[in-house]
């Protein structure tokens, strides 16, 4: 993933329990026309700038519109940006945003209820989403410093919770394995197209559920 800045420390930021100082800040970006402002932190992934990874799915994908109903998934939400703008774009749709880190989730339920978003955002930890929950649409910029294996994992846990005809858009650092785990998700059975390719990442669309998933 991309680099760490300043409110970032050497902590990793998949750390289920940050120890690191809770020095918060805020950023700003823009998507489809509507500018978001957020709370930040220190110990959360990419707290200094939307990650670039991030700004390149919320520009290259298929965002959610008012027609879309059901569950959303925002898969290691960080402190929200992606489950926060799925939720303004998609007003019918619940989200859930899930994350290991403590602290990503505190920030997440708060930039949601300030954005007027925390009827719709269901943060939680990965554990506590209901196991009878399947998702019209999964979005994630996963974290890949976890490892290969890890990674698989993770994929292997959540896009079997597909609905029928649901879809994940991912965002994978092309050096740090975009087009392996392109190839890996193909051979798993999934229908896997890349819908771009900027700043070193890919955007994959992921859909068409195996049957043995």
């Amino acid at each position: 993933m991309a680099r760490e800045t300043d409110l970032v420390t050497a902590e990793h930021y998949f750390s289920t329990d940050p120890d690191a100082p809770m020095r918060r800040g805020e950023i700003e970006f823009s998507v489809a026309g509507r500018h978001y402002r957020l709370a930040v932190a220190a110990g959360v992934f990419s707290a200094g700038r939307l990650d670039p990874g991030t700004a390149v799915l919320l520009r290259k994908a298929t965002l959610p519109g008012a027609a879309t109903e059901g569950a959303l998934l925002d898969l290691g939400c960080g402190y929200g940006p992606i489950a926060c703008v799925l939720a303004t774009e998609a007003p019918a749709a619940t989200v859930h945003a899930i994350d290991v880190n403590s602290r990503a989730r505190e920030l997440t339920a708060e930039n949601a209820a300030t954005l007027g978003l925390g009827d719709r955002v269901r943060v939680s930890a990965p554990d506590d989403v209901p196991d009878d929950v399947e998702f019209a649409q999964i979005w994630s910029n996963p974290p890949t410093h976890v490892g290969k294996a890890e990674l698989h994992a993770l994929m292997d846990r959540w896009l079997p919770r597909l609905a029928p005809g649901g879809v994940a858009w991912l965002v994978i650092n092309r050096n740090l394995g975009g087009d392996s785990l392109h190839t890996w998700l193909a051979g798993r059975g999934w229908m896997v197209d890349r819908v771009a390719s900027q700043k070193g990442f890919r955007v994959l669309r992921v859909g068409g559920k195996p049957a043995a998933a």
